[in-house]
């Protein structure tokens, strides 16, 4: 591939752009003579992953050699090889400890340098006064990565008829990805959902996604969407969307996420009293199964059966164990702890499915005071939604797996909620205490094993700081007399999933 740049601007602007693709374990390398563009491109690719510090200081490493930078979006290192004489010289420096939890950036990179990652891309500059000619070589990951990247562009251009900046959006636990697409009149979120590949199989020949039901990718995010809409909640508009390339440009509902606000102090009164009225309302609606989405096809809702439950709990075992002994659970528990569940998931059947967001929680929900009741309250990252018993996400709102919510707090909304929904002369309140302790028992486990799985399989060990609480929220749970086989379950064979 080989860029045209006319001015450092432009040379900066593409350090911008391929910033939004870096990972620890790649490297970039730039080679070209003095005074061609490597310092600046470097300069401006270390200071984009310094989203929220402008005047982010990045000196040049050429008497340090080896700069790095552990407060950036993720760790970089900026090396450069100038003043080395031989690679025996290079491999001194460390590189090869650093590589594993760094993005690399080379100047002046040598033979070493290309062993260093099998995730390498090469810039190398050429021209004179201010144009540039940038060639470009990828590998591997890199260079799935600007392939992905030549997608989205084509896909902005055809949606803006203004010149846009894109900026690095956080995640969430998935492979998903976001951008803030900024241009002089809104800004909008780039949603990158490209079909999910099927998973090794688990069970019965299926992967764990098919039986958990997870969305596959973005047709589900746009039929739930603009159903959630047309009912007149407040989940993001999609703009426009290429459902088989998994892109979308949709509405960006501000920053005022319930989780922020919790953990800066704000009061929390008002937003989840309106979260939990919210889900009453739902509650008292007529879901359908079947979708109709923007390019003719169906999509089918899920319910959220057995099945799903039941290799969501099996999370613990086959995770939390091992991260607690280092050993794998003796088979004939998952026999035993399945049966348990077995007992009780039949009390969590509802005689009228409705739509459960599954993921109706701190991190999902976003403040927006200046709309109109149920308005008030966004709702992001409903693509997983299925049919299934209303509890489900009442507990997701009252048992936040991410910030504490005070029991009386809980209980005290739960009762509200309970208040509400007996304006339906139909409304079970034991059924639905029973449901809801179960289904706050199934999801405590499910998360337990899923932060064990973070941690052990993807590198993500800030996950385990949630655990004693959800550890807290599971022996809640069990308490209720429904409940008293799978308690005596968890104190025989794992009690520590109670006490984390």
């Amino acid at each position: 591939m080989l860029i045209k740049s006319n001015s450092p601007q432009e040379t900066e602007a593409l350090a911008r752009v391929l910033s939004l693709w870096a990972k620890p374990g790649f490297v970039i390398l730039l080679k070209g003579d003095l005074g061609s563009g490597k310092s600046t491109f470097a300069r401006a690719f270390i200071h984009a992953l310094a989203t929220h510090d402008q005047n982010f200081d990045v000196p040049s490493p050429t008497f340090s050699l080896v700069q790095t930078y552990d407060n950036t979006r993720l760790p970089v290192a900026h090396v450069d090889l100038y003043r080395l004489a031989n690679v025996q010289e290079a491999t001194e420096l460390g590189l090869d400890d650093l590589v594993s939890s760094h993005i690399m950036v080379i100047e002046w990179p040598n033979a070493y340098s290309t062993m260093l990652s099998a995730n390498t891309l090469m810039l190398n500059f050429s021209g004179q006064d201010q144009q540039r000619m940038i060639e470009i070589h990828a590998q591997n990951a890199w260079k799935t990565a600007l392939a992905r990247n030549v997608e989205i562009e084509s896909f902005l251009q055809k949606q803006s008829a203004y010149s846009y900046t894109r900026q690095f959006l956080d995640g969430d636990a998935s492979s998903r990805r976001y951008e803030k697409i900024i241009t002089s009149t809104k800004t909008s979120i780039l949603m990158d959902m490209p079909q999910r590949p099927d998973g090794p199989p688990v069970k019965d020949g299926k992967p764990y996604s098919a039986i958990a039901h997870l969305a596959e990718g973005l047709p589900a995010v746009v039929a739930i969407n603009d159903h959630l809409c047309g009912m007149g909640y407040s989940a993001p508009q999609i703009y426009d969307c290429d459902l088989k390339l998994g892109l979308a440009l949709i509405e960006d509902l501000g920053p005022h996420v319930f989780g922020s606000m919790m953990h800066a102090g704000q009061d929390m009164q008002e937003p989840m009293r309106a979260a939990t009225l919210l889900l009453a309302n739902m509650a008292s609606q007529t879901w359908p199964t079947t979708l109709k989405n923007r390019d003719g096809s169906t999509y089918q809702m899920p319910h959220y059966d057995e099945a799903a439950q039941l290799i969501e709990v099996d999370l613990l075992p086959s995770w939390f164990h091992s991260h607690i002994h280092g050993t794998a659970t003796p088979p004939e528990w998952h026999k035993s702890f399945e049966d348990e569940w077995r007992k009780i998931l039949p009390l969590t059947v509802q005689a009228t499915p409705q739509w459960v967001l599954r993921d109706f929680h701190s991190p999902n929900l976003i403040w927006l005071a200046h709309r109109k009741s149920l308005k008030r309250v966004g709702l992001i990252d409903t693509q997983d939604a299925l049919l299934g018993h209303g509890a489900y996400d009442l507990v997701s709102l009252l048992q936040d797996a991410r910030v504490d919510i005070p029991f009386d707090l809980a209980d005290a909304l739960y009762a509200e909620y309970v208040y509400a929904r007996k304006q339906d002369g139909a409304f079970d309140e034991g059924a639905f205490a029973t449901a809801y302790a179960i289904l706050g028992a199934q999801r405590a486990t499910k998360i337990l094993g899923i932060f064990a799985r973070l941690n052990k399989r993807d590198g993500k060990p800030h996950y385990l700081k949630h655990m004693p609480r959800m550890s807290r929220y599971l022996a809640r749970n069990l308490e209720h007399e429904n409940l008293a086989g799978l308690k005596n379950w968890f104190n025989t064979h794992i009690p520590e999933a109670l006490t984390q």
